[in-house]
């Protein structure tokens, strides 16, 4: 596995995760977000830049992540 990110914010109301991404991900891609009480694996279908779809994010990217679960800052992302 290869960390592609950090979870730095989560709108629990939308199940929607701000990500600060490290290495390049897109749609389709399976990704496991792990931190201490947070461990889950989920395949991407949509990701946002200033409420934009994209398809890649890349180095640098903050996005918003749609999530099936809780998530918390600081919890990592990592690309299966």
């Amino acid at each position: 596995m290869v960390k592609v990110g950090e979870i730095t914010h989560y709108f629990s109301g939308i199940g929607v995760a701000v990500v600060k991404i490290v290495d390049e991900i897109k749609i389709g891609d399976k990704i496991h977000i792990k931190g201490t009480t947070t461990d889950f694996e989920q395949t991407i279908d949509s990701m946002q830049v200033d409420r934009k779809p994209i398809m890649v994010a890349k180095k640098g990217d903050e996005i918003g992540l749609k999530v099936v679960d809780k998530v918390r800052p600081g919890d990592e992302v990592f690309k299966e």
